[in-house]
């Protein structure tokens, strides 16, 4: 299967291509349902694997490790991976981006933050200098042969802004990002800047970024938009939630609704689906 080649193509078919942040496996499960591309986010798996905010906390073994997972169960999902800076190192990132294509990624976002590192849409961002960014970001074009590779700057000067994404765009990533774009009239200044190149649009709930369809990313020629955190936080809400009405009701679970609750049944039924053996992989991509 050249998982790549697929997420490629998709990227370049008409409208907005979405893909969805999940945290762990069962986070998938769900997602499975309802959309055929995952976002396997920073935020996301720091938050449950760790426990800990999206500040460059993720080790890369236990991010291959998450991907080697969800492969399996997920055979014909797009799955593209945060790899934050790619973990430092430019060996590091390119050893990371030949492993999880080996394991069959679609793709990676490679970034230009430096350490200490933030979420993209968080105060105190700093950058690398941008040749460094790129001799990085060249090394992992060379190491990959089918993966996508999202080249991302978290700068936020307009000047730089608008210089780095130009500069990214002349480089052989397959997708820019400009991360915590605060307006339309941003995007469209980008969009500008990069010319025929794909462009991603990073929304997160309470972030800096305007909160737009998918639609209206389609009219501003945003190619591809990741959805990082709405199954996180409507874990944390739904869990909450939960948890008071137990407590209200003195520790008495509730009755399932006759249209069908989330109990035992269900649940396993959903899970099910994740046993290899079940799955009916498509056909690969000619390219």
């Amino acid at each position: 299967m050249r998982y790549g080649s697929a997420l490629r193509e998709e990227v370049r078919s008409p409208g907005t291509t979405p893909l969805i942040g999940i945290y762990d496996m069962y986070s998938a499960s769900v997602v499975a349902r309802h959309y055929d591309g995952f976002f396997v986010s920073g935020f996301g798996f720091a938050a449950s694997y760790y426990g800990l905010p999206d500040i460059g906390f993720i080790a890369w073994p236990d991010m291959v490790a998450f991907v080697e997972r969800l492969r399996p169960a997920f055979p014909s999902h797009h799955l593209l991976v945060d790899i934050d800076d790619g973990y430092v190192d430019p060996e590091v990132a390119c050893h990371v981006v030949q492993r999880l294509e080996r394991i069959g990624a679609s793709g990676v976002i490679l970034e230009d933050q430096k350490r200490p590192r933030r979420c993209g849409h968080a105060d105190g961002k700093q950058v690398l200098p941008l040749e460094e960014y790129l001799e990085k970001l060249n090394l992992v074009l060379g190491s990959r042969q089918d993966l996508v590779v999202v080249a991302r700057t978290d700068a936020t000067e307009e000047e730089d802004i608008l210089r780095r994404a130009e500069a990214l765009a002349e480089t052989d990533a397959d997708v820019v990002l400009v991360d915590g774009v605060r307006s339309v009239e941003w995007i469209r200044r980008i969009r500008k800047v990069v010319g025929d190149k794909p462009l991603l649009f990073n929304q997160i709930a309470g972030g800096k970024s305007p909160r737009l369809s998918l639609s209206e990313l389609a009219e501003l020629e945003c190619q591809v938009a990741i959805y990082s955190t709405p199954c996180l936080f409507a874990a944390h809400a739904a869990i909450d939630a939960a948890l008071t009405d137990l407590k209200q009701s003195d520790g008495r679970l509730p009755e399932l609704a006759p249209s069908g609750g989330i109990g035992v049944r269900r649940s396993t039924e959903l899970l099910e689906k994740n046993i290899s053996r079940h799955h009916t992989v498509r056909e690969p991509v000619s390219v």
